[in-house]
């Protein structure tokens, strides 16, 4: 099995053996899904057996992951955390009362980025990760993060990096030979140990320290409105509390680096695709003007934009693998027969970048999904590129609010360009990361406001959030 940049690889066995690759690892037996009617067939058709995780002993166990909602194990508490997301953003109705904030953090954000002190150099993900944060903390637990170096959005941010790195493929020998889970810690070679055990550690930072922020705000009668607090209120039995503690990490722990991975793709790919942003802003300004902001109800009039949304969601999809599905007893599937426990992969890197349903499926193009005489729109990648099933991402339609508006709020005031002095990339030099989450490289672009007009309101916006 590969251990980098898979999603390239299944694509390749994909081209030569077909939309279904099985695969044999010391005894697990792996199915890879290059073909999007497979992976509806096998994980969304039959998800009764097809939704449970695969065992990963060290991210699961050791540190912690299976506790929540993206590694839990299919059974009553996953449905449990599931239908506590479902209530809280399932639907289109049940999230608009998050618009106004996702509105307000997006515009801190460009107040942010405006305050750079060098605008031609600058590292926009850390931006990026304080707003996600900011967002997703204050749904959850109504904690407003600070402005500079937040020991929540820190430890959320190692959690992540660290929960990419451990699910990767090979990253621990441990998850194939768990015999190796009894070597003592001072045996050479069992560094790794070492390592499982601070991840575990920080793990606990992440879930315990803004949960008992709201516990502490409860007592003293000042809890701000959020996901954790509502459940907590008139107090609960031990268990409950604990899946409500499991339920509110895996929504900020989920939805922060998903998100954080898409814009950050956003703004390398204006980088790369200048007439594309010259495009949408020229939409944005003939829909909208210059003298507000762009809001979620004008997406309906900014089809462009919308498109170039879409496209950032296509081109370089957040998680190319998804999180892989197990079986939980035999099936039978057109001919083929797979045992009980087989791990399944849906290549979702392939399903969007499949020439049947994209055309030039490498080009960064959002016109594909704009409508015209000749052709109808190319397939919404975000049926693609949110999962399967019982294990679709729950968390779709705040994503989909947040990476919108940051794509449009964006456009609407700052020039996007490379850095000063770097090189002028390609897009086939630009590699991501290998993980469930996979990021862009890292890079620094220039930021500038695009006229007088939008410095002002840019400074007229400082001024609210000041």
């Amino acid at each position: 099995m590969p251990t980098s940049h898979e999603w390239k690889v299944f694509t390749q066995w994909g081209e030569k053996w077909g939309g279904i690759v099985s695969v044999t690892l010391l005894g697990q037996h792996f199915v890879i899904l290059n073909s999007h009617k497979h992976a509806v067939s096998l994980l969304e058709k039959r998800s009764s057996i097809y939704s449970d995780r695969p065992k990963l002993h060290i991210a699961g166990d050791v540190i912690g992951w299976a506790r929540t909602l993206v590694l839990s194990p299919y059974g009553p508490t996953f449905r449990e955390i599931r239908r506590l997301f479902a209530q809280l953003f399932g639907t289109r109705d049940s999230m608009a009362r998050f618009v106004p904030l996702v509105e307000a953090e997006t515009s801190r954000f460009l107040v942010r980025l405006l305050g750079d002190a060098d605008s031609h150099n600058v590292d926009v993900s850390k931006y990026v990760r304080m707003t996600a944060g900011a967002i997703i903390l204050e749904i959850s637990f109504g904690y407003k993060v600070k402005e500079r170096d937040d020991p929540v959005v820190n430890a959320v941010s190692h959690a992540a990096e660290q929960f990419s790195f451990a699910t990767s493929p090979g990253a621990f020998l441990a998850d194939i030979l768990p015999i190796l889970l009894y070597v003592p810690e001072w045996c050479p070679g069992a560094g790794w140990k070492r390592k499982a055990a601070a991840w575990a550690k920080n793990f606990i930072v992440m879930c315990d320290v803004p949960f008992n922020f709201v516990k502490e705000q409860i007592a003293a009668g000042t809890a701000a409105p959020s996901f954790t607090s509502l459940h907590l209120e008139g107090g609960i039995d031990p268990e409950r509390e604990y899946c409500i503690k499991m339920a509110a990490a895996s929504i900020y722990s989920g939805g922060a680096d998903t998100t954080v991975s898409a814009i950050n793709t956003f703004f390398l790919a204006m980088m790369l695709f200048p007439e594309a942003q010259k495009k949408a802003q020229a939409e944005i300004d003939a829909v909208v003007g210059n003298e507000r902001l762009p809001v979620n109800d004008d997406r309906t009039s900014l089809p462009y934009v919308t498109a170039l949304f879409h496209e950032v969601i296509r081109w370089n999809p957040v998680a190319p693998l998804g999180v892989p599905h197990r079986l939980i007893e035999d099936d039978v599937y057109e001919g083929y027969v797979f045992p009980k426990g087989t791990i399944f992969i849906p290549n979702i890197w392939k399903f969007l970048h499949d020439s049947n349903t994209y055309a030039d499926p490498l080009a960064f193009k959002p016109e594909r999904f704009m409508p015209s005489e000749n052709k109808k729109p190319e397939k919404d990648p975000r049926v693609l590129a949110f999962g399967f099933g019982r294990r679709v991402c729950p968390g779709i339609q705040l994503a989909d609010i947040s990476v919108f508006l940051s794509i449009a709020m964006t456009l609407a005031v700052f020039e996007i360009s490379k850095a000063d002095g770097d090189p002028v990339l390609s897009p086939s030099e630009v590699e991501y990361t290998t993980g469930i989450i996979s990021h862009p490289p890292p890079f620094r672009c220039t930021l500038k406001p695009r006229s007088a007009q939008s410095e002002k309101l840019l400074h007229s916006l400082q001024g609210i959030h000041d």
